[in-house]
């Protein structure tokens, strides 16, 4: 969604993928006119055409390779659907209740006040608060011991990403701007302690949850902790700054969006929409980069004056606090150290933080990739295999990646923090996604020297494995990746290791009709209520794939449509190709999370094109298998040219296995989700309440007032949902 608080949005919904990629190559098309289609004879005759694509037979043979079609369910969902609902307020199930943990500017140390949400709390108090737009995190069990204990349900340690700011509500009359430049240096400093991490302790005491403000795991990472640099980009040419000439570390972490784990009991944070943050002028800044610095910058959106124009701030600090997210080329250096041209490069990376040491130095991993990252889904964990970790790039006609790492997972590193993150985390192979039209998909090695990937590309001349990480999405273009409807989160489902990943969405400027393909079929106009058309897949899908033989580490994959998001009125052939009711549709799947405890899959969106008839919300759904459904051939129109597009679609899950369980406050975001080892409490975040409509400070009239009620300004904030008996969540 625009928002417009902030100067300038980089968005996720920008595509900077100008690559002639084919969604993938493989793919036969159809193209019929809009009179033969309805007049009949699509049938045959468009199967005939499509091949192998559609071919309900074919689908069949690539069950029999891999992991089994038979549904392998959850147990059963134990609640009553909750209705759409456009109330302030978060609506549950009969029998389950809430309660607010951890808002913005709650104090997570002694001494510091309460929090006056009025914008006049001190600048630096936000390095001990909680800061803004709560998304993705990890419930870590604490034991007495001070150790990651995984089965510990009464204590634990909570880390939770602060991804941006919803600047009005921050300052007493929203941010100071003047001609476009910033003249409030305090507000700035603010904005960046209210981005980034937090941890803290969690307690549940008497059924009711609490954190300890006390405790000494406390903490905030934020845009102005430093951070070390590791992996194949750390320490070389493309990371040296003002702030460090031999590229070992940068200063502070940014749009932490989704999270991930690891087996030895460390926190990874993602960085998203980092690019938009940084100001650089191209009219003045393009005449002094070189042809490849420029490829580059515009494939990742490297311009602009920087979403909350944080560069313009003046005069700036001895060690640049502001001037540092300025990524043009001031300086006479060849080699970036005296400025922050380079200052972007790190940033796009997986972020590595041990949250049982608070004196721990965060470490951003290279060898990941970078990217806008979504996050990091952990593959099964197999003693003497490898490692693995699942990846989505959110932005329209972006990738889904994976990490292998070189070690084998060995058991005695389960309590070496940091320290096993450099053996696995820094050593390992990065790959990206094809997914072809039989069915079948590819994962295609991310290496200096392979296929594309090499000095000779027309498209960008690679030099050297680090180049290959720094600009992973350049190398996914030459690798001949499939574009995606905008990448979100994944999940693996614990039963039986495969990967499910939310495509959120996409409009019909990033995928017109021409460029369907059978990953990405739909095309078509969800019409809101109010008369507003939205062209392309609005509404967007969630893809699934089984790695050959179930391992992990496999090069080939099979994959279908889980689920296809639609308005449980809209065309049940075509568009709610999933059969979704009042009881379960829904619109723009972001947030994927498998609870370890009962196998439930946790769906949560972050919505624009539904929001005429509901507020965001969560699912909960019983899931099966790859293959468990049948092909399928999908027709599109644009009211110029028709598509049909063959497909493979999951078993529909019916009401009985796929249930609205939460429907959040006004224009929020339903995101973040977290539990207990024992399944009951689950932890769910409220992101950026409020934040579509200009608020009015001298009445008090916001988009919403949750969770404070009354006239109080909005506030991002984590809830936990328990049943009112104690049981398990969802079932």
């Amino acid at each position: 969604m625009t928002d417009y608080r902030s100067p300038l949005v980089n968005s996720s919904d920008d595509s900077t993928n100008i690559s002639e990629n084919a969604s993938f190559d493989s793919v036969l098309q159809t193209r019929l006119s809009r009179r033969q289609l309805l007049g009949g004879g699509i049938g045959a005759a468009a199967l005939a055409v499509l091949g192998g694509a559609a071919s309900p037979s074919a689908w069949a043979g690539l069950a029999r390779q891999g992991t089994p079609v038979s549904p392998q369910h959850a147990a059963k969902l134990g609640f009553s659907p909750v209705a759409k609902s456009l109330a302030d307020v978060v609506a549950l199930p009969e029998g389950y209740r809430y309660s607010v943990l951890y808002r913005l500017g709650d104090p997570i140390a002694t001494g510091i006040a309460e929090y006056m949400n009025n914008g006049q709390d001190a600048p630096a108090s936000y390095a001990f608060r909680g800061g803004d737009h709560h998304d993705g995190m990890h419930y870590f069990g604490l034991g007495p011991n001070g150790k990651h204990h995984k089965n510990e349900s009464e204590r634990g340690l909570l880390c939770l990403n602060h991804e941006a700011i919803t600047p009005a509500y921050l300052h007493p009359n929203g941010p100071s701007i003047v001609n476009g430049v910033r003249t409030a240096a305090d507000e700035v400093l603010r904005e960046f302690y209210a981005h980034g991490v937090g941890i803290i302790e969690t307690v549940r005491a008497g059924g009711e949850w609490t954190y300890d403000r006390s405790s000494r795991f406390n903490r905030r990472i934020h845009t102005l902790t430093e951070m070390d640099l590791s992996g194949p980009a750390a320490r070389t040419p493309y990371m040296v700054t003002k702030y460090s000439p031999d590229g070992r570390r940068t200063r502070g972490t940014v749009n932490n969006c989704a999270s991930g784990a690891t087996p030895w009991g460390t926190y990874l944070t993602c960085e998203e929409n980092w690019a938009g943050y940084f100001r650089r002028i191209t009219a003045i800044d393009n005449p002094k980069r070189s042809a490849k610095e420029l490829i580059a910058l515009a494939r990742y959106g490297v311009a602009g004056n920087g979403r909350e124009l944080w560069a313009t701030v003046t005069p700036d600090t001895p060690d640049n606090l502001y001037g540092r997210w300025n990524a043009m080329k001031l300086g006479s250096s060849p080699d970036g150290s005296d400025d922050y041209r380079n200052a972007p490069n790190t940033y796009g990376w997986v972020v590595e933080i041990d949250p049982f040491d608070p004196h721990a130095t965060p470490k951003k991993r290279t060898a990941l990739g970078r990217f806008a990252h979504e996050g990091a889904w952990l593959g099964p964990v197999r003693t003497g295999a490898p490692l693995v970790w699942y990846m989505g790039c959110d932005s329209r006609n972006e990738y889904i990646y994976k990490y292998v790492s070189n070690q084998p997972w060995n058991p005695a590193d389960a309590n070496d923090g940091l320290a096993a993150g450099d053996k696995y985390l820094d050593d390992g192979k990065l790959y990206v996604a094809r997914f072809d039209a039989d069915g079948s998909g590819q994962w295609i090695e991310l290496r200096f020297g392979v296929g594309n990937i090499t000095p000779a590309n027309a498209a960008y001349p690679f030099a050297d494995d680090a180049d290959v990480v720094l600009h992973a999405r350049l190398a996914a273009d030459a690798a001949g990746a499939t574009k995606m409807d905008r990448p979100e989160w994944g999940a693996v489902n614990p039963k039986n290791g495969e990967v499910y990943m939310a495509l959120t969405n996409t409009n019909a400027a990033s995928r017109p009709i021409g460029k369907l393909d059978a990953a990405n079929p739909r095309f078509y106009n969800d019409r809101k209520t109010t008369g507003q058309n939205q062209l392309g897949n609005p509404n967007g899908h969630i893809i699934r794939f089984a790695e050959a033989g179930e391992d992990a580490g496999a090069t080939s994959f099979k994959w279908d449509v889980f689920l296809f998001g639609a308005r449980a009125t809209a065309d049940a052939a075509n568009v709610n190709i999933s059969g979704l009711t009042d009881a379960n549709d829904f619109s723009s799947p972001d947030g994927l999370w498998f609870s370890q405890a009962t196998g439930v899959l946790w769906i949560e969106t972050d919505d624009g094109a539904y929001t005429d008839v509901t507020n965001c919300m969560l699912l909960a759904a019983v899931p099966g298998a790859v293959g468990d459904g049948a092909a399928r051939t999908v027709v599109s129109t644009d009211e110029v040219t028709t598509r049909a597009v063959g497909t493979y679609v999951g078993k529909q899950l019916g009401e009985e296995n796929l249930r609205r369980f939460l429907v959040g406050p006004k224009e929020c975001e339903i995101t973040g989700v977290a539990e207990t080892p024992d399944g009951t409490a689950l932890f769910i975040n409220i992101q950026h309440p409020g934040e579509d409509t200009r608020p009015d400070f001298a009445t008090g009239t916001f988009g919403s007032h949750w969770p404070d009620g009354g006239l109080s300004r909005p506030r991002s904030a984590t809830i936990v949902v328990t049943r009112d008996d104690g049981g398990k969540i969802g079932i």
